[in-house]
């Protein structure tokens, strides 16, 4: 038991699936896992652990943005022994050739800052994902015939953004999508040699200003889920 997870030892798995919405880890839980069990649910941040084909997995959700995840992955990796975490949540569209409901798979993560940068001082440190799971990512979603996208991807520290000029150079350089956590989880898995990816569905869209319906989006990020699941244990195929 931590501070923030208030789950006993061995009640968590040594592969984690991170929601940022607690209520999405509650959906994810009971719709793909056997048997799940509330583990966690301290300030309401709920977790649980189940069964996936027969493999151990963790669901729990990590809040928005990278401060509230580098809690939430710390003590997760300290005191509870994770080695494969997987950021599964939203992101907005940054280029044409990405639509709505498509998935992104984060090979590099782009950032102004993270609750790192302290440790990193004048350091520009690269965060980017596990090859291993990145690969393994990618050729299921091939097999399930997602639209998905492999490339590097924006994490903001601001939801409410006002700097249009730096969006542009995120466009400009090929920047697939934005969201607010995984730079913060890459860097931490480098740091405690941990493996991590970002898994991605794309709810809106910075150019085209599309947007899913709350009522559709459980359904779209199921792809997403089932990617991230076949990724962690590929090697057990």
């Amino acid at each position: 038991m931590t501070i923030h997870i208030g789950a006993e030892k061995g009640d968590i798995a040594e592969t984690v699936l991170l929601p940022g919405d607690p209520y999405r880890a509650k959906w994810a839980a009971e719709t793909f896992l056997e048997n799940p069990k509330l583990v966690n649910n301290v300030r309401g941040m709920l977790g649980f652990t189940g069964n996936w084909k027969g493999h151990p997995v963790t669901i729990q959700g990590s809040g928005m943005g990278m401060p509230s995840l580098s809690i939430y992955v710390n003590e997760l990796i300290r005191d509870f022994g994770a080695k494969t975490l997987i950021r599964i949540g939203s992101c907005g569209g940054m280029q044409d050739s990405v639509n709505v409901r498509d998935v992104i798979l984060a090979m590099t993560s782009t950032t102004l800052s993270t609750p790192s940068r302290g440790i990193m001082k004048e350091l520009n440190f690269a965060p980017c994902a596990d090859w291993d799971l990145l690969q393994a990512a990618a050729n299921a979603a091939i097999a399930k015939g997602t639209p998905t996208h492999v490339g590097g991807i924006y994490s903001s520290d601001v939801f409410y953004d006002e700097r249009p000029d730096l969006n542009e150079q995120m466009m400009r350089h090929g920047i697939l999508g934005v969201e607010m956590e995984a730079a913060e989880l890459y860097i931490l898995a480098a740091r405690h040699k941990c493996r991590a990816l970002a898994v991605l569905t794309v709810s809106d869209h910075l150019l085209t200003g599309e947007a899913l319906p709350s009522s559709e989006r459980e359904s779209s990020f199921g792809d997403m889920v089932e990617i991230a699941l076949q990724a962690a244990f590929s090697d057990a195929a």
